[in-house]
């Protein structure tokens, strides 16, 4: 389980691990030098897509 905190508006995870062999495979297709930016901009697509989700 991966620890995740936000400070000052930035959200940090630690020890994130996704066990999906399907997003594994999406992600193997980009040089790994882009691994970081293609998983963060993932994450705030799929949050984007949870807006109010949180009301529910």
């Amino acid at each position: 389980m991966g620890e995740v905190r936000i400070e000052d508006g930035i959200i940090k995870i630690t020890q994130l691990d996704i066990q999906d062999p399907k997003v594994a495979k999406v992600l193997a297709e980009y040089p790994e030098n882009r691994w970081t930016e293609v998983t963060r901009r993932a994450i705030k697509i799929g949050l984007g897509y949870l807006t109010g989700g949180s009301q529910d």
